[in-house]
This record gives structure tokens, C-alpha cells and sequence, in this order.
């Protein structure tokens, strides 16, 4: 039986997968056939290799196709011989896999000369372009693993001189190469020496821009779940889950796939969830989200260091998450432009919004975890737990009661502007260890700012849905009020819970209840 995959290549006879044929197609046609070069750099984890896979077979049809990988290559970029000994070496196994007629294949492997190694190299590449009955597609992945390499400038040099004579009619060389890799490699911020500053600096502008969108849509979801839903029957409703799938994920194809295994091998089969169809409600995909979320995975061990690495970049997301701190978002600025490139955030009416929701809640954790460490836990997690679960159920008034005797008791005399910005902390740091392990939460982003966060907690089934504000007058705190019991209808909760951050002297604090058209809203003031 097939299952999903997370790991190296997906291969459609062995595992669920989307359907990238629609891609494939539209790159060979946008790019391939025109003769473009090009770079596909996208974050990690997000299928560049298995659409690398899938353009390699769609293309060997036509074209004689050479992929390689420098993932493994870091000795062949010791100096420009080593270079062209090395992609000699490696594209001479492509050429006998392929069956390239003998005397071609001996052309190509005689010796490399030392004194003048990229030059030889390049008369090779128009041997081999210029014999072979089809079209030459250079190929090659992970190929940012060595760029920041006087050689590897080298290298893309000569692919840069080649092709601006073949438009001249003065050479020949490959119909298009595909270069793939996190980094873009028109754009790398390179160090080519020890005592020469830091500067951006690439031969690679001959490429086109990259523009095809390889995150998951709804529908390319769609098309994995029903070929699974086909061999085991669970009875899912796969536009539902199809969409929520995305809802959590936004598209991207690591998390897509991850979430979708943990519940086919990790919830179903547990007590609570002992058939796949009980894995695949509502409830055990929430424990698939519960449980990536805990885990030491491979997307987020890399997300935690490249935020350790990027000082900056973080500072820009505590800002976004807890502060409702809102950017415009300009692709060329240095910080936007490199989380952009790490998946880590996105575009989204001119402003800078976190990629997804498991990104945003993985990031919440850690910069609350962070505080925790730092000597800034407020309270025993232990000790308040177990007055808030009853009966297996969480219970949010009495979360609500107790945040506001605790926030008024430890942080009534402190600075107004403190509370302005660190009030949506100290609530999340309260609520998440009471969850924690249990249940799941995260923030609404399309109606996070400075002044308003949404939080939604599913916790057993039930969902919570809390509203943090700080107080504008009267008014303002009625089109709030408002505006909860339009999101309560929206989600189909009969209570709701809101949270005002009140800096009046006079201001009354404490818990009121508020109705209408049979919902209500329990309203605490600090």
C-alpha cells in the first residue's frame, strides 16, 4: 500500500502525493522551450527536489536531461580543475546511463587541462551539445550547498558566457539550465574572501525570474486525499478537510504531507482514535496538529536556527505576534527579502503576515518558551492546571476569572506602555501551559494589530474563541463587542471571550456578561 511521505523524493507508485503534472507542463512550456535558465529557489522542505524528479521524466522524452545534485560536492569547489574533473565525473554517469552513443561519451571523458580547466570544461559542454541528436537540459539541485565559492562564481560564469554566445549564434551549449536551491543565487550575499567585505555579487543575471507557485493548493490537496480515501473507504468529507488541511498549512508541502501522515500512522490506531475514519474528524486532526507541533522535526529544527542566525528577522516576527507591529512589505528589504526566501512569511495586501498558522503557533511557543527560561515565568503551571480541566474539560470563564485577579494582583503599578506591549504575552504565557498537551491554539491573523488579537483555542472538541483588546473609549469597546458576536456566528459558538487591556485610572476591572440574539460574551477588564 502506498503511504504519505516526507522524506527525500515523493514517487507516485509508492506514495500520496499532488499531482504536479499541471506544473511540470506549464515550466517546460514558460521556460524549457524558450531556452530560459533559470533558478527554482524556494524554502526548505518544499518539494524542489520531487518537482526536479518529476521535470527529469517528463523531459528525458524529448530532451537528453542531466541532473545532478552538489548536495554531497563541497571537495570539487577546492579550485576550478577540481570543478571540472568533478561535473566531468558526474555528468559522464548521466551520459552512460543514458545510453549516449560511445564516441560522444570518450569526447566528453579525456582528460581536463590544468592550466586552463574551465576553459576546457566549456569546449566540452559544446562538444556534447553540438553531437547529441537531441536538445542538452543541465539540471542541478541543491546547488546554493557551495555558493558562497570563488570557484562556484567561476562556474556560473562560464554558464553565463555560453549562453550569451549561443544567442549570438557564436556557440553552443545547453537549451536551458535549471538551478535549484533555498538561496537565490542572483542575490547571494557572498564573502569571497577573508579580508574583503561582505557584498552581493553573482554572474547569474541572465536568469529569468521564477514565478510558478509550487505551495498546495485546495484543490491539488483534493486530488491526494481522494486516491487515499479510494483504498481505505474512512468517509471523510475531502473538500472539508481538503481546505482545513490548507487552512493550517497554507499550501506548504512538507507540513501538508506531514500532517497527513501523522494521522494515518500516528492518531489512527491510538485508544482515542482506534480506525482511520475515526482519525480523519475533526477531533484527530486536530491531535495530527497537537503533535507536530510537539515534535522535533527537520522543518522546524531549521526554522529555530536560521531565527538564532537572523536576529533581526526575529525581532520582526515578536514584533508581528505579539505587538500587532504592522510592516509594508518591500521585497528588497534585506530582512523581508531573506524570510521571504526561508517560507517563514509572506505577502498579503501590501503587509507582511506570517506564512501559516503552524509556522505562527510554532513561533509563539518558542519565543513563550523563551520568556519561561529567561526567569520570567509569572506562575506554576502544575499548580493551575488542575483547577482548570474538569472533568477532562478545560474551563475558560474560570481561566478568565483567575488571568484577571492574577494580572491585577502582580502587574497593577506597572508602566502603561509595558502593559501595551507585553499584554497579549503574559495572557498566551498563562493560557498555554493550562492547554498544553491537551489541546491546540492559535491567533487569527486577519484580525491581529496593535490593538486587537484574536485567539482560538480547541481544546476536546470544543473551541474557544477570545478576543484581547486595549481600551479606546466607549465606542471603540462597542464595535469590538460587536464584531465578537459576528465571529462568534461565523464559527457557530454560543459564548465568547474578551479580554480588554483598560489603562483608565478609573476604570472598573473585573468579569460582566453581555447578550444578544442568544449569544453571549463574558468580558473581562484589567
Amino acid at each position: 500500500m502506498k503511504e504519505f511521505h516526507v522524506t527525500g523524493t515523493c514517487n507516485s507508485k509508492r506514495h500520496y502525493m499532488v499531482d504536479v503534472s499541471e506544473r511540470v507542463e506549464k515550466i517546460t512550456s514558460d521556460y524549457i522551450e524558450k531556452g530560459k535558465y533559470f533558478t527554482i529557489n524556494r524554502a526548505r522542505q518544499y518539494g524542489k527536489t520531487t518537482l526536479m524528479f518529476s521535470m527529469r521524466r517528463y523531459l528525458q522524452e524529448k530532451y537528453l536531461v542531466i541532473s545532478i545534485s552538489f548536495e554531497a560536492a563541497d571537495e570539487i569547489f577546492v579550485s576550478y580543475y577540481m570543478l571540472a574533473v568533478g561535473l566531468q565525473r558526474s555528468i559522464g554517469r548521466q551520459l552512460r546511463m543514458q545510453k549516449i552513443p560511445e564516441n560522444i561519451r570518450k569526447q566528453w571523458e579525456t582528460p581536463i587541462s590544468k592550466e586552463f580547466a574551465l576553459d576546457d570544461l566549456g569546449e566540452r559542454i559544446t562538444d556534447l551539445c553540438s553531437q547529441c541528436e537531441r536538445k542538452v537540459i543541465l539540471m542541478i539541485d541543491e546547488v546554493d550547498k557551495s555558493s558562497d565559492n570563488q570557484v562556484f562564481l567561476g562556474f556560473l560564469g562560464l554558464l553565463r558566457s555560453k549562453y550569451l554566445a549561443q544567442l549570438e549564434g557564436m556557440d553552443t551549449t545547453f537549451q536551458s539550465v535549471v538551478l535549484a536551491g533555498v538561496y537565490d543565487v542572483k542575490n547571494l550575499k557572498l564573502k569571497l574572501r577573508e579580508d574583503e567585505e561582505s557584498k552581493y555579487n553573482s554572474p547569474w543575471n541572465i536568469a529569468e525570474d521564477f514565478n510558478i507557485d509550487l505551495s498546495f493548493c485546495p484543490r491539488d490537496i483534493v486530488g491526494m486525499l481522494t486516491e487515499y480515501e479510494a483504498d481505505y473507504a474512512t468517509g471523510m468529507d475531502i473538500s472539508l478537510v481538503s481546505q482545513w488541511i490548507y487552512d493550517y498549512t497554507g499550501g506548504y508541502p512538507y507540513m501538508v504531507s506531514r500532517i497527513c501522515k501523522l494521522i494515518d500512522e500516528r492518531v489512527a490506531g491510538t485508544a482515542e482514535f482506534p480506525e482511520k475514519k475515526d482519525a480523519w474528524t475533526r477531533e484527530g486532526r486536530l491531535e495530527a496538529v497537537r503533535l507536530f507541533l510537539k515534535e522535533s522535526n527537520t522543518l522546524f529544527d531549521d526554522m529555530v536556527k536560521k531565527l538564532y542566525d537572523y536576529s533581526e528577522i526575529k525581532d520582526m516576527l515578536c514584533n508581528i505576534l505579539f505587538r500587532g507591529v504592522r510592516y509594508s512589505f518591500e521585497i528588497n528589504n534585506p530582512s523581508i527579502n531573506i524570510g521571504v526566501m526561508f517560507g517563514f512569511i509572506k505577502e498579503k495586501d501590501n503587509v507582511v503576515v506570517i506564512a501559516n498558522r503552524l509556522f505562527e503557533t510554532k513561533m509563539y511557543n518558542l519565543f513563550l518558551s523563551e520568556t519561561e527560561v529567561d526567569g520570567k515565568k509569572l506562575y506554576d503551571s502544575l499548580t493551575v492546571h488542575n483547577q482548570f480541566i474538569v472533568h477532562g474539560m478545560l474551563q475558560m470563564r474560570l481561566v478568565m476569572e483567575k488571568f484577571c485577579e492574577y494580572f491585577e494582583d502582580v502587574f497593577r503599578n506597572h508602566d502603561e506602555k509595558f502593559l501595551e506591549d507585553e499584554g497579549r504575552r503574559i495572557f498566551l504565557m498563562y493560557l498555554r501551559p493550562i492547554i498544553n498537551g491537551s489541546g491546540n491554539y492559535y491567533v487569527e491573523a486577519q484580525t491581529r494589530d496593535r490593538t486587537r488579537t484574536d485567539v482560538i483555542v480547541d481544546y476536546k472538541s470544543h473551541r474557544f474563541i477570545i478576543e484581547m483588546k486595549l481600551w479606546r473609549g466607549n465606542a471603540y469597546n462597542e464595535r469590538g463587542e460587536k464584531q465578537l458576536f459576528e465571529y462568534l456566528d461565523y464559527y457557530g459558538e454560543e459564548t465568547g471571550y474578551l479580554l480588554s487591556f483598560n489603562f483608565n485610572r478609573k476604570k472598573k476591572a473585573g468579569i460582566k456578561e453581555m447578550l444578544m440574539d442568544g449569544k453571549k460574551i463574558v468580558e473581562v477588564v484589567v
